[in-house]
């Protein structure tokens, strides 16, 4: 019985588990989000939103707030 409610409590934990991950997306190189031009012009482009910047120092700086937003106005 102990057995019994440790394997249905470790299903639940691993299904928790895998819906916070989400969908698992391999990182290979057809799986590009963003392209970071920095010569001869500076242009970030988010290629899931089509969202650009030409303000690329910010964004390497760790300014992302467009690209949050931009990417909630795609959410359902």
């Amino acid at each position: 019985l102990k057995a019994k409610l440790w394997e249905i409590a470790e299903g639940k934990r691993k299904a928790e588990i895998t819906g916070a991950k989400g969908e698992y997306k391999v990182a290979s190189f057809g799986n590009q989000i963003r392209s970071y031009v920095l010569h001869p012009y500076k242009l970030v482009k988010d290629v899931r939103t089509e969202y650009e910047t030409s303000d690329a120092e910010s964004v390497l700086d760790g300014d992302l707030d467009g690209f949050i937003q931009a990417e909630l106005k795609t959410l359902p």
